[in-house]
């Protein structure tokens, strides 16, 4: 099990970057997936959209290049693209309950065999509130969810969420730093392994059922 959670995040961040495709309007959630940005290459001319009302955002900041106006929804700096561009919450939400959203990616505390998505609270902490989670799940055309593994040394995919939803049925794809595993109508498909990993410690970390096809392939990142 790869242990390092720099690492881990590092992982999944490169190995998401490469579902996505030239010209596409993509969200990053708050998180390690807005980590995916710093992978993608800029001739792919992929267009990130960030739920506080920006398109053309960019890499996350690097020391000094720290600009208190430009920030992702998390209140992380990042930077931004010439082309970028500002607009308010209504326009924001426009787009994404508009499906103008090609990929939404998401963190997650739990997600289940039925593609089933839990990611805004845990019981007994206090949240603000489920924020845009909850339109991004429901209004981008695809979501692919971007989690470590296990949280606290329990699996993180279910066969059924305790957590309380954040969508029904709408989880299209999960990457691990350990797996790439499809959801489908059949139930989790385990389409990629990472190299130091095995069969044996995915299943063990796993709560739910996968299926293991023939032809499974190692992780291209």
């Amino acid at each position: 099990m790869i242990v390092d959670k720099v690492l881990a995040k590092e992982i999944i961040a490169k190995r998401v970057a490469k579902e996505l495709k030239k010209g596409q309007l993509v969200n990053l959630g708050i998180g390690l997936p807005t980590l995916v940005a710093n992978y993608v290459p800029k001739e792919m001319n992929i267009t990130f959209e960030s739920e506080n009302g920006m398109v053309g955002m960019a890499q996350m900041a690097s020391s000094g290049e720290n600009d208190p106006d430009i920030i992702n929804a998390g209140g992380e700096y990042v930077t931004l693209l010439p082309q970028g561009a500002f607009f308010d919450s209504s326009m924001s939400f426009a787009l994404i309950r508009g499906g103008h959203v090609d990929v939404a990616v998401l963190g997650a505390l739990e997600v289940d065999e039925k593609g089933n998505l839990a990611n805004w609270i845990v019981p007994n902490k206090i949240v603000p509130g489920m924020g845009g989670a909850m339109d991004l799940a429901i209004g981008a055309k695809r979501i692919i969810v971007a989690m470590q593994h296990t949280g606290k040394g329990k699996p993180k995919i279910v066969k059924k969420c305790i957590l309380p939803l954040t969508a029904k049925a709408q989880v299209d794809l999960i990457v691990t730093e350990l797996c790439v595993i499809d959801v489908t109508n059949d139930g989790l498909l385990l389409k990629e392994i990472h190299k130091d990993t095995t069969i044996d410690e995915i299943k063990f970390l796993t709560d739910a059922d996968l299926i293991i096809p023939d032809n499974l392939k190692i992780m291209d990142i």
